[in-house]
């Protein structure tokens, strides 16, 4: 029977944890959107400035319980950057096409920083394919979003909608695959 270091297994259950949280957040997040955001400009601005901001606090929070932010550079960056982002959206506000742009460089700066945090977790924790899947779209989809921005389409929150869909469907399935893997270590 494999059984991990105690110090091992406490890190693994809080990113099984945080996995599940992000994943949580996602799903309210995009029901937010659909049922508020065609009502409300109000509420479409404040969904679409909490979400980089709640990436930033989330970032900070898994950082600093996996060593220090110090210690994890990736995540330090990815909290600056969502922070700056956030207050970018507010200014850019109510202008959706600058709006898009600014969403679309942040999805390609937070993607890239997410696939390096997980490529750095890979040897630990194992289970992060979906995570480098997750970064590697969230660039490429950020792109999208910034060419969507040239267009003379007025843009909605729910053009964004989508992408955080995606995000929870990744980090749901890494937290899925830390629950069910100690099973598969106990029975190899």
């Amino acid at each position: 029977m494999n059984k991990l270091p105690s110090h091992h297994a406490a890190d693994e259950a809080w990113l099984k944890r945080y996995y599940f949280v992000r994943a949580g957040f996602s799903i309210c997040w995009v029901i937010a959107v659909l049922a508020l955001a065609s009502q409300s400009a109000v509420a479409s601005a404040v969904l679409l400035v909490a979400y980089p901001a709640w990436d930033a606090l989330a970032n900070m929070a898994d950082g600093r319980r996996s060593g220090g932010l110090a210690a994890n550079r990736t995540q330090l960056l990815n909290v600056v950057v969502s922070l700056a982002v956030a207050l970018a959206l507010a200014i850019s506000l109510p202008d959706m096409h600058r709006v898009l742009a600014v969403f679309g460089a942040w999805a390609i700066l937070s993607g890239l920083l997410q696939l390096g945090t997980a490529l750095r977790r890979w040897k630990s924790f194992g289970a992060q394919w979906a995570m480098v899947l997750s970064g590697a779209q969230s660039a490429l989809a950020g792109a999208v979003f910034i060419g969507q921005a040239r267009m003379p389409a007025e843009p909605t929150v729910a053009t964004v909608a989508g992408y955080a869909g995606f995000g929870a469907f990744y980090f749901l399935v890494s937290a899925l695959l830390l629950q069910f893997r100690p099973r598969r270590l106990r029975a190899g």
